[in-house]
């Protein structure tokens, strides 16, 4: 056996008729990823020779989300054996390990996938080694039929199985780590003499056995092998994530005040003495840098925090938002596509959008950056040390120079420059007693009702 070569086999070509969905099964996704995109990042860290994706017909999605790994097409659904059947030319001469995995059972972990081969390459040479599990509430899984010794001698699916052998407790996960040398001999010789009428991919331990090679069980834990097929088995596999991502995050030095109420990434980065305040949600492609604080209620998507930074309540940081050292973000203000300099305060209800707020800048309540004119969106500059007067408009393209003043209610929309004071808004005017002469007029009127 060549016990440092590995390939892998996905099988993916199921059509998830249960999620009710014109979208791949395996590409829906768990924690801001597709499902098989998940499971692919874990066969990576093995360093496969090989990785083959068996799909459906018509799933060119699949196909450019699994790239570069090349696809073949399972044009007719017979079974487990037939899909792993179709990768026999993309493994022409390979004869390492063939791990066979399934792209919607995402939470498989390496340690579990390097058990199997670590059994693979034990001194008995097992022609088959499968994953079993011992589920807490039984189920319609497979059986695992053990030897006296304890190896394995078959597979029963459960509609084939007899009322003793579904009382067995270990159950099939469909994972499978072969010999690659034998395994397309075995595919050729399984049938289709079964409950459903296909070709089973367990029928070859039964085979392999019949030919005198031995063939081995290691058990993983049943939250790994977790096949989603339905919507509520995807909020399944999303809970399952997060508690794992969670774990990691406090792990690693973040504060979670409410652990149940943060949401995760896949790649979602916290530094240490990170704070995390309930009800925070980081979408995919987010770095917190040390000692921020994330307060109730934020929303990120794309942004990178810089350290010490103050962030929300209930502040959206979108795309694109790149924050220095010791910003302030305060309630309800919203920044996307825009830099953020060292120590820069956006403290209230205002939105600032493809701009640069440089260092030490203080943007007052209600500011805007009016970036988008019905076609193109257009760039606000505030220079380091610019105050920005409560609800003010900055009608891009426009500069405000370092330093510079706006006074509050102004629409800006020529530059400002710096040091100077800009006001744009209306003269106030006053007419004495108006309010007066105004309320004796409507007490005089009879009531409408």
């Amino acid at each position: 056996m060549t016990e440092d070569k590995i390939a892998v086999i996905v099988l993916a070509a199921g059509m998830g008729t249960r999620m009710k969905s014109n979208l791949p099964k395996v590409l829906h996704p768990v924690a801001g990823r597709p499902m098989v995109s998940h499971l692919l990042a874990t066969v990576a860290a093995l360093s496969p020779e090989r990785v083959v994706v068996v799909v459906g017909p018509g799933m060119e999605a699949l196909e450019r989300a699994v790239a570069p790994h090349p696809t073949v097409v399972q044009a007719e659904r017979l079974g487990t054996a037939h899909a792993v059947d179709q990768a026999r030319a993309a493994l022409a001469g390979f004869e390492g390990t063939v791990l066979v995995l399934y792209g919607d059972t995402p939470l498989i972990t390496e340690n579990t996938l390097r058990a199997m081969l670590a059994r693979r390459a034990a001194a008995d040479a097992p022609a088959v080694v499968v994953l079993g599990f011992t589920p807490a509430a039984g189920g319609e899984y497979g059986r695992l039929l053990l030897g006296p010794r304890g190896g394995l001698d078959g597979i029963i699916e459960y509609k084939d199985a007899s009322p003793a052998q579904r009382a067995l407790p270990l159950c099939n996960s469909g994972v499978m780590a072969v010999d690659g040398g034998a395994l397309f001999g075995l595919l050729d010789r399984v049938g289709n003499a079964n409950a459903k009428g296909e070709y089973y991919l367990t029928d070859i331990v039964a085979l392999a056995r019949a030919d005198g090679r031995a063939c081995a069980v290691v058990e993983g834990d049943e939250t790994e092998l977790l096949g989603v097929n339905s919507r509520a088995e995807l909020a399944a596999a999303e809970a399952i994530v997060q508690a794992r991502l969670r774990a990691a995050a406090m792990a690693n030095g973040a504060t979670l005040i409410a652990p149940d109420t943060v949401f995760f990434s896949w790649d979602t980065v916290l530094g240490r003495d990170v704070v995390v305040e309930p009800n925070v949600v980081f979408g995919p492609g987010v770095r917190v840098g040390d000692g921020v604080e994330i307060r109730a209620f934020c929303h990120f998507t794309g942004v990178s925090v810089g350290a010490g930074c103050s962030i929300g309540p209930f502040a959206r940081l979108r795309p694109g938002a790149l924050l220095g050292e010791g910003v302030h973000i305060g309630n309800f203000v919203e920044v996307k596509q825009a830099t953020v300099e060292d120590g820069a305060k956006i403290n209230h209800l205002s939105y600032v959008g493809d701009a640069r707020v440089g260092a030490g800048a203080n943007v007052g309540a209600g500011t805007i950056t009016c970036n988008y004119d019905g076609f193109d969106k257009h760039f606000t500059e505030i220079g380091a040390g610019a105050f920005i007067g409560s609800n003010s408009s900055l009608v891009a393209p426009v500069r405000v120079g370092d330093g510079a003043t706006v006074g509050a209610g102004s629409v800006i929309t020529k530059n400002v420059a710096p040091k100077a004071l800009a006001v744009a808004r209306g003269a106030q005017m006053e007419l004495p007693a108006w309010s007066e002469r105004f309320r004796a007029r409507h007490q005089k009127k009879p009531d409408p009702q």
